[in-house]
């Protein structure tokens, strides 16, 4: 008679019901395919008025269990960064001269005390990183949308470096107009310096038609700045930047309605500083941004220069339209260089003409059909 056919406490209480009243234990050790070490286990607990439920195996002390005051400092710490997980709060602590257990057994802690769903103990599958090798080779730039308001929305504006995921901008802005952009980066330049380059997607005000010249590409060609664009619906070439963005909005934003913009700012400087120096990233090896960053050498210029040309007879100055003239035609090279001076140059198809402001090109002309092809994609 195996166990599994009846209930596993019918059968104990059958069998030492058995056992009391006369029967040998190992024949029927055999009739119910025991062993005998468990038949005089339960022997033992039923003659000692023992319910012959199974047992719980934990000891009754645990020597080797992390000390409550660790417990403690752990689970204090979780309260104040609740979306941090047991490797950045065992990094944070031991950063603060805490001795800590390994970080699977911070792991444990924060499972005993209820602190982790189940959903978030599931591993993650793992995916290759790629960053920069210096600071300051490229920020990553992008608004996280709009977020309500009692009042009114805020609109995140956000600055990354790539190689160190240093947050050099957070603010909270009223709006995502050119001159909002370009009002923080000049502060953020001033304070940290100038990048290499600069990536941004294809949406306002970085971006129009997936391909054109934009205002704020030209200004920050003016202080030497290369400017790159997503590609169309891939939003994973700003990677850093998107997961900075999720973890701004489970740190800072999830369950939290502000006030107004200063409320939003105050937030967002607080949580900033959080980032930077405290908070370890696991891309980092769990080191922090801040250790990671150091300020540009690049310094910003409040009144660039004009770019200067070899041949100053093939220089045109892009008109109100965003056209040029050239030899009686007009040509059309795109309204983000009204005002701005440009030189035709010489191509190996002498149908062809290409033109340039400063080092980039900017637009190729047809001499022949008199027709112009400009933009950030040019054949």
């Amino acid at each position: 008679m195996p166990w599994q056919e009846v209930s596993t406490m019918q059968l104990r209480s059958e069998f030492v019901r058995l056992v009391e009243q006369g029967s040998a234990v190992r024949p029927l050790c055999r009739r119910f395919g025991i062993s005998p070490t468990t038949a005089y286990k339960w022997l033992g607990r039923y003659r000692q008025g023992t319910d012959l439920a199974d047992q719980s195996r934990r000891p009754n002390q645990s020597p080797a269990r992390t000390a409550a005051p660790i417990e403690a400092t752990i689970l204090a710490l979780r309260a104040e960064r609740p979306a941090w997980g047991a490797r950045k709060l065992r990094r944070r602590l031991m950063a603060l001269g805490h001795a800590m257990p390994s970080a699977s057994t911070v792991h444990a802690i924060l499972q005993r005390h209820g602190c982790i769903s189940p959903a978030a103990s599931e591993t993650a599958t793992p995916f290759t990183r790629f960053e920069h090798a210096a600071p300051n080779d490229l920020w990553q730039m992008d608004f996280k949308g709009h977020v309500a308001m009692r009042a009114s929305r805020c609109h995140p504006l956000t600055v990354l470096d790539d190689h160190s995921r240093f947050s050099l901008c957070l603010a909270a802005c009223a709006d995502e107009s050119l001159m909002t952009v370009r009002t923080h980066l000049v502060a953020t330049f001033r304070h940290y310096g100038l990048p290499q380059r600069m990536t941004m997607d294809n949406g306002s005000p970085w971006g129009n038609d997936h391909h054109s010249f934009t205002t704020l590409d030209v200004w920050l060609m003016k202080q030497g700045i290369r400017v790159s664009h997503s590609r169309p619906y891939h939003p994973q070439t700003q990677g850093k930047d998107e997961r900075f963005h999720r973890t701004l909005h489970v740190e800072v934003l999830q369950g939290r309605v502000h006030d107004d913009l200063a409320h939003a700012q105050r937030d967002f400087d607080a949580w900033r500083d959080v980032y930077n120096q405290e908070r370890p990233h696991e891309a980092l090896g769990m080191a922090v941004p801040s250790s990671r960053y150091r300020a540009s050498t690049r310094e910003y210029r409040e009144r660039p220069p004009a770019p200067e040309y070899a041949d100053p007879r093939r220089v045109r100055r892009v008109t109100d339209g965003g056209h040029l003239y050239w030899r009686g035609h007009v040509y059309r090279v795109g309204k983000a260089f009204i005002g701005e001076p440009v030189e035709v140059r010489a191509t190996r198809d002498e149908h062809c003409l290409d033109v340039y402001w400063s080092t980039t090109r900017i637009a190729q002309l047809d001499v022949i059909e008199h027709t112009s092809t400009s933009g950030r994609r040019l054949p």
